[in-house]
């Protein structure tokens, strides 16, 4: 018997399986995938997440991969009252001195993480179906599935943990209750690029389309297109021609650079993402990742999401299973803390997912930015989950970037080179 079993061995529950055996649990990982094995994916690690790995020792191995740190953004915008302009810059360093992004592909990242949780004492079965989730008088008890061999295969738990994104087999068999569900809003497409060069993570913004570009493995360029969920039937009648029309409306430049590359990769893409929070705890039973918590991918927030509550959830199980903390009660932070982190940025993607025009004030505080270099890198650093959320957007800040308050003044750290 296990204390627990983690179904899915990817970005949430890899590292949940690491974190219990690092703590000396007995933990069984379990995927229906082989790896390496590629998964869609917005890639992003942002500066907080690459500094999670940082801390649990597996940056050294992303770099070693020969994946490149990101240590530029340039947000494109253009507004009817402003006109077009960018923000460029970079959150300071957190963490003792650290500031970088990765994007690495999941065919190396999913690898590095299941590697990570073999290394530490978790029994890992790759191609491993789970058919049921077993439970008794109410509570879940341990799984039934099928490896490699056909032979069905029964294991049991302590506790179950579902890490097996949107559709999670424990979820829908404990009916997880969701909540500030708000359907799907958007779609994106993806694909690598050869030969095209990048000023870093390029973020281009206008009403109706979103493209984002990024280095990543092999030399490439991710490139990133964001629609309307209502235009997703009509997308996909000509992937490659609405993909790059959509490159060429909103970001030129960009597209003249795609002109002179090599398509590397072909298209891939998802609709129909729907929006929501689940509890993520009950009796014998947890949910990490996007089995707990989904989201439309537009600000690419989900791998360092997933790398935190991973975190949250081992934390609080290992309180439990040692009888530090009533289980439950330790579930319960889990909960609190997660949503704590999440909400105001789940607010702000699902407000902006549709891609409607940005609200005039918002678009007077992104204006207020330009020239003001310390504003521009904390703001980064709250779409890099260094900077709080509260802590960027109060009256008293709000008011001092707009100019109608004296601002306090800002010594950000000097920049750390990172490569």
């Amino acid at each position: 018997m296990y204390d627990a079993i983690v179904i899915g061995a990817r970005v949430s529950g890899a590292p949940t399986a690491m974190l219990l055996a690092r703590k000396g649990h007995r933990v069984l990982l379990l995927d229906r995938a082989t790896f390496p094995s590629d998964t869609v994916s917005t890639h992003m690690i942002t500066v907080e997440g690459s500094a999670q790995l940082r801390r649990w020792g597996l940056l050294g191995q992303v770099e070693a991969s020969r994946c490149p740190a990101v240590t530029n953004i340039v947000l494109d915008l253009c507004f009817d009252r402003y006109g077009h302009f960018t923000l460029e810059g970079f959150p300071y360093p957190d963490d003792d001195g650290f500031a970088a992004i990765y994007a690495p592909k999941r065919t190396i990242l999913d690898k590095i993480l299941v590697d990570a949780a073999a290394a530490a004492g978790a029994v890992v079965r790759e191609g491993f179906t789970v058919q049921e989730v077993l439970t008794e008088d109410g509570k879940v008890v341990g799984v039934r599935g099928r490896g490699a061999s056909g032979i069905s295969i029964t294991e049991r738990a302590r506790m179950v943990i579902g890490a097996d994104g949107m559709r999670s087999i424990v979820a829908r068999t404990v009916e997880a209750p969701e909540y500030h569900v708000v359907p799907p809003k958007a779609f994106g497409y993806y694909t690598y690029w050869d030969d095209v060069e990048l000023m870093g993570l390029e973020f281009y913004t206008r009403p109706g389309s979103t493209v984002i570009a990024f280095p990543t493995h092999d030399d490439q360029a991710a490139v990133f297109v964001e629609r309307p969920e209502r235009d997703f039937a009509d997308f996909k009648t000509d992937v490659r021609a609405h993909y790059l029309k959509t490159v060429n409306d909103i970001a030129p430049g960009l597209g003249a650079r795609l002109e002179t590359g090599r398509l590397a990769h072909r298209f891939m893409g998802a609709g129909n993402r729907p929006n929501f929070f689940r509890k993520p705890f009950g009796p014998g039973w947890a949910l990490v990742g996007d089995a707990g918590v989904h989201k439309d991918p537009i600000t690419a927030q989900g791998i360092t999401d997933a790398f935190r509550d991973a975190e949250l959830l081992a934390q609080a199980l290992d309180a439990g299973f040692s009888g530090r903390m009533p289980l439950e009660t330790a579930l319960s932070t889990y909960e609190y803390k997660r949503n704590e982190e999440l909400k105001p940025l789940y607010d702000f993607i699902v407000d902006h997912a549709a891609m409607e025009p940005f609200d005039p004030a918002f678009q007077d505080v992104l204006a207020a930015m330009r020239g003001n270099q310390d504003a521009i890198d904390r703001f980064f650093g709250v779409i890099q989950n260094t900077v709080p959320w509260a802590e960027f957007f109060t009256p008293k800040n709000l008011s001092a970037l707009m100019g109608l308050t004296e601002p306090d003044v800002h010594d950000g750290p000097e920049r750390a080179e990172a490569g």
